[in-house]
């Protein structure tokens, strides 16, 4: 990956950061793009030792999904700073968290999964045309058959249900990249999905395991539980392998391509979605 520029959000910690870690061992130059600047900076120090002297380059960024503001002031440093984006990873994501709300005012798992990662993926879009050959990776997840894309309450301001919201936002990464993949023909930027599987990461921080089953958790997740860097070998796959050039629209897991089910892939819910998350970002174009 020498001479190529990689954008990966939420690097700082789990899937994200083993992910950087590797594309710098690929001498990649890759773009940290983190809401904790601090995290940011000692998790590059690690995997800037890991990787040796050998290796690509690493710039952090801050970038706060949870904010427009922050992914338009993002873009518009990488517009300025970048001549070319090579693949963009949208890895950030937030799992199962108590309600709250975005600084616009968003249901956090639909923000951050998915409305700020559908602004940012936009606003480089053209970046991306540029630079084609591109790729841009999606981490979505299984729970996406789970979820179902309520028109009617899609910021969840009537009812919440914390695993419900975050299928639903998973089913959007899915929904997003088949509309995508359809108006990026023919333009060289390829977009695929993944999902990583069951993964020890800090993503499970809001899910409340009981005092006298944790030692039984515990003793599951490290004997089952994919490791961060097992979690990354699919989107290290999506963002690299040549077995996937010309490849749009797909999902993959354990790099493999998986058969998605009928409502990840339906036409007019994906373009419903498109109308529907471009006017909430306030995307013009």
């Amino acid at each position: 990956m020498t001479g190529k520029t990689i954008i990966v959000t939420g690097a700082n910690s789990g899937i994200g950061k083993a992910t950087a870690a590797q594309l710098l061992k690929l001498q990649a130059r890759v773009i940290m793009a983190c809401r904790d600047e601090r995290r940011a900076e000692e998790a590059a120090r690690e995997i800037q030792q890991e990787a040796g002297p050998d290796r690509g380059q690493v710039v952090i960024k801050r970038l706060d999904l949870a904010s427009l503001t922050s992914v338009r002031s993002f873009c518009e440093e990488i517009i300025k700073e970048e001549p070319r984006i090579d693949v963009l990873i949208n890895n950030a994501g937030v799992f199962q968290c108590p309600y709250t709300r975005t600084e616009d005012g968003f249901e956090m798992q639909l923000g951050v999964n998915h409305l700020g990662h559908f602004l940012l993926t936009n606003l480089l879009l053209d970046l991306l045309k540029k630079s084609a050959p591109s790729r841009i990776v999606v981490v979505s997840s299984k729970l996406y058959k789970y979820g179902h894309i309520n028109f009617d309450d899609l910021n969840s301001e009537r009812s919440y249900n914390k695993a419900a919201c975050y299928s639903q936002s998973k089913l959007a990464n899915l929904l997003f990249i088949h509309e995508l993949s359809r108006r990026l023909k023919d333009t060289g930027v390829a977009v695929n999905a993944l999902s990583p599987g069951i993964v020890r990461t800090q993503l499970g921080r809001h899910v409340h395991i009981p005092f006298l089953a944790r030692p039984i958790f515990h003793l599951i997740s490290w004997t089952f539980f994919k490791t961060p860097v097992e979690g990354a070998q699919t989107p290290i796959y999506l963002a690299c392998s040549p077995d996937v050039e010309g490849v749009q629209g797909k999902c993959f897991i354990n790099c493999e391509e998986q058969e998605l089910v009928p409502k990840a892939t339906d036409d007019e819910t994906a373009r419903r979605l498109w109308d529907a998350s471009a006017l909430m970002v306030g995307l013009t174009k």
